[in-house]
């Protein structure tokens, strides 16, 4: 589904980010990217959606070459592709269901979106998308007023209402706590999964790389080093793409995957009562 060939990236420093990537996702997978900082995974993510402009390469999404696209061409085209941020990047003076809905800016028009005037199927998928991740009481509060999970899932609702091919996640647990950490992967999962979505997470944890990818692709200097099986990552293999440390402990629990879903609740603050739905009448 996904195909990346030769796909390098070389500043105008002269840094080397990334050398000839060869990757293939297919549909479905859930694939985390681990690596050492400056080893190229947020560059390798930004490419694809051409945050970034790779130097040379290409990058296929079915069978559109994202990198040969222009303006109205690229627009389109991210518009199957969601993005989840490490730094949530939500607006936050706006509510958590116009955060929500900014996901949706690629569809209306210009005068909607100014507005904020969002058809009504929009809505109802937001709130859908709100109650599966346990915010449905929130869809009114600020987004500044969240705890780091709760920011988190928003951006997970805005990435998920533009009904994408593929998610890209940026060191979606950075700022969180070891159980938010385990639960925003876990719902993650749940979601592709759910959905048939593929998924890149760049990952610094290790240990949830292993508990909850399919697939491990580890970046050193660039270039791939090791791409294969979560329990495949040894103590040689971890020391070949981070350098030498005592590793038994990082891979000393086993691959759980999944597991209980009623852990969504996390370190979430007290939910309150349910706004009045009718107060988003204004938005259609």
């Amino acid at each position: 589904m996904l195909k990346m060939s030769g796909l390098t990236k070389r500043y105008r420093t002269g840094d080397l980010a990334l050398r000839e990537i060869d990757l293939e996702v297919p549909d479905g997978q859930v694939m985390a990217l681990i690596g050492p900082s400056g080893a190229g995974k947020s560059t390798l993510i930004r490419c694809i959606n051409r945050l970034v402009e790779p130097t040379s390469g290409t990058v296929f999404l079915n069978d559109i070459e994202l990198n040969a696209l222009h303006r109205k061409g690229l627009r389109r085209a991210r518009r199957n592709i969601g993005m989840i941020f490490q730094e949530y990047a939500l607006v936050e003076r706006l509510t958590v269901m116009e955060n929500v809905l900014s996901g949706r800016l690629g569809y209306v028009g210009f005068w909607r979106s100014l507005f904020r005037k969002f058809p009504r199927p929009d809505i109802a998928e937001a709130f859908r998308l709100l109650e599966r991740v346990d915010l449905d009481p929130m869809v009114d509060k600020r987004a500044d007023e969240l705890s780091g999970g709760q920011r988190q899932r928003v951006g997970i609702c805005r990435a998920l209402i533009q009904n994408p091919l593929l998610l890209l996640v940026d060191e979606p647990t950075a700022s969180l706590d070891p159980k938010t950490s385990r639960q925003i992967m876990r719902l993650i999962c749940e979601l592709c999964k759910e959905r048939g979505l593929s998924a890149i997470i760049n990952i610094h944890d290790v240990q949830l790389a292993r508990i909850f990818a399919e697939r491990v692709v580890g970046l050193r200097m660039g270039e791939i080093v090791y791409d294969g099986l979560p329990d495949r990552l040894t103590p040689k293999v971890l020391t070949e793409i981070y350098g030498e440390e005592d590793w038994e402990t990082t891979i000393g629990g086993e691959k759980t995957g999944g597991g209980d879903a009623g852990e969504n609740e996390g370190d979430d603050e007290d939910a309150g009562p349910h706004p009045e739905k009718e107060r988003l009448a204004g938005m259609i």
